[in-house]
């Protein structure tokens, strides 16, 4: 697709069957958002698992995580002048090579540092990977189904790597260890590449657009996302008050990107077009979006995290990702079906309802849960992700065609890059308000155990009588069961805590849905008074 939006003559390989030509370039776009998504998704999956094999700990090797999104969330923001720059073509054939060469380059991490380095690169690299993926996928298509199927196939191969990683990695880790995980990155990556080598994309003229302050604006934009995602990935780990430099990082990645901002005001052709980022109906774009990216944190941070708390094991939540996985895949398919403008606000209102309705059956968790519990809640919540974010996508990328054909590419860059930023921030509140949810519950727990408390001495004695069984000393029989009491305690804790968070999210889902009802009624007020004929002066 060429700079203003249409279909550069010569730019398709010559083929007698378009439909062949046709779904050959979508499964171009679904294999590439595969690979990329994929790659986030086994390393979300598995830092504990990486701790062990890289000799580190967990609280460590969750800085793989900022190394490998902090780029990816950075990086598509220069990415629009890069491609005007050097073209289209080229600049699609550099990125896959490279990623391919890091994929490589990852098998030889033996230890943190290393590790580290590796994503990093991994994370740069992968950067451009979801805007090939919809090129690829829009580039084929005709102008009306490039909005209707093309935005919504590409937003869901892209947003399916998290729970199909989940679901891979089970299997593919058994009586193996992490470099199974990277020789498949590998082998998808070396497909990626010899895929983007075969079927080019259409190129506009190239011109000279980069300049000194576009490398400055960049930097302290990379520098603030930095900041960000590396305080609210491990800010619940660190924990916020007891890590003083997190509040240094907040001050400083503020800080810089109110820098950025006022740079790139003061610009003719800026990086970041400031301005129009800051009108109301991009203001309510945004904060719709960062809304419903913490509402989705619910699955992406709620089920494994409690279940990891519970004791269950990776292979036996991986039916429920599967579940996740075909449930995303299909709200993907649905979105194509219903999505259309004058129906977009109304996909959105369903949406919210089906979340709300999906994280009201996670809130009533209890001691007996087991994934097979979640398969339902869970996978109207993927199904419901998948008929939203396609369609904001789609109102966003109208509102740029109004100011021009050429920020299509910018937006799409932009929605990508706050997706990313939004997420990582959504999973680091949730992650926060577990914590302190539950430690609010323990602390209450532990205050109704007092000594002499009779529903308390109760419970010991039922707990010593189970372990008497095995144990005859009377007094390591009852340091037993006030340990297998504290335990409980802990494990009822949690529990309680993640109903608060998920009864929560049901909350917000249904006064984010309230607030668009109103706004719904509100614009058809408006049109039917626009259309009421006046009634003339007497």
């Amino acid at each position: 697709m060429s700079a203003n939006g249409t279909q550069t003559a010569g730019a398709m390989p010559p083929a007698d069957n378009r439909v062949q030509t046709t779904a050959v370039y979508m499964f171009a776009a679904a294999f590439i958002a595969l690979s990329q998504s994929l790659g986030q998704g086994f390393l979300s999956a598995n830092i504990s698992t990486l701790a062990g094999e890289l000799g580190a700990s967990v609280s460590d090797t969750t800085w793989l995580m900022v190394a490998f999104m902090a780029p990816r969330a950075a990086l598509p923001l220069m990415l629009t002048k890069v491609r005007m720059q050097y073209g289209l073509r080229r600049f699609a054939e550099v990125s896959i090579v490279v990623y391919a060469a890091v994929a490589g380059i990852s098998l030889f991490a033996t230890d943190l540092r290393s590790a580290l380095l590796v994503e990093l690169l991994s994370g740069i690299s992968a950067a451009p990977l979801s805007t090939l993926a919809f090129m690829y996928m829009l580039e084929p298509l005709s102008q009306q189904n490039k909005l209707r199927v093309g935005l919504p196939l590409a937003m869901t191969f892209i947003s399916l790597g998290t729970p199909l990683g989940r679901a891979l990695s089970p299997y593919l880790l058994e009586n193996g260890s992490w470099n199974n995980l990277l020789v498949i990155k590998l082998g998808m990556s070396m497909t990626c590449l010899a895929l983007v080598f075969r079927l080019p994309l259409a190129s506009a003229e190239r011109m000279k657009v980069i300049g000194g302050l576009d490398l400055i604006s960049f930097s302290l934009i990379a520098a603030s996302f930095f900041g960000f995602v590396a305080c609210f990935t491990t800010g619940a780990i660190y924990w916020w008050t007891d890590a003083p430099w997190m509040g240094v990082v907040l001050a400083a990645a503020i800080a810089a990107l109110v820098t950025a901002f006022v740079i790139e005001l003061q610009r003719k052709a800026p990086l970041v077009d400031v301005r129009w980022l800051m009108t109301p109906a991009m203001l309510q774009f945004t904060a719709a979006l960062f809304v419903f990216r913490i509402i989705l944190s619910e699955q992406a941070s709620g089920a494994p995290g409690l279940f990891q708390a519970l004791g269950y094991s990776p292979i036996q939540m991986a039916p429920l990702f599967w579940i996740i996985s075909a449930a995303t895949l299909a709200g993907g398919l649905v979105c194509c079906l219903v999505l259309s403008p004058p129906h977009v606000p109304l996909v959105h209102l369903l949406a919210l309802g089906l979340i709300a309705f999906g994280a009201n059956l996670d809130a009533g968790a209890n001691p007996q849960i087991a994934p097979s519990s979640m398969y339902l809640s869970q996978a109207i919540i993927g199904f419901a992700g998948m008929l939203y974010l396609p369609s904001a996508m789609a109102v966003g990328l109208m509102s740029a065609l109004q100011r021009g054909p050429q920020y299509i590419l910018s937006f799409i860059i932009i929605f990508l890059s706050s997706q990313i930023l939004g997420a990582t921030i959504g999973s680091g509140l949730f992650r926060t308000l577990i914590s302190m949810r539950t430690t609010a519950h323990a602390q209450w727990l532990k205050e109704q155990l007092a000594t002499g408390d009779a529903m308390v001495t109760q419970q010991l004695q039922q707990i010593a009588a189970t372990l008497s069984h095995s144990m005859t000393d009377a007094t390591l029989l009852q340091s037993r069961a006030a340990a297998q009491l504290g335990s409980t305690v802990a494990q009822q804790a949690t529990i309680a805590a993640y109903n608060d968070v998920f009864h929560l999210i049901s909350l917000l889902a249904l006064g984010a849905a309230a607030v668009l009802m109103g706004h719904i009624l509100l614009v058809t007020m408006r049109k039917r008074m626009a259309r009421a004929p006046s009634v003339p002066a007497q």
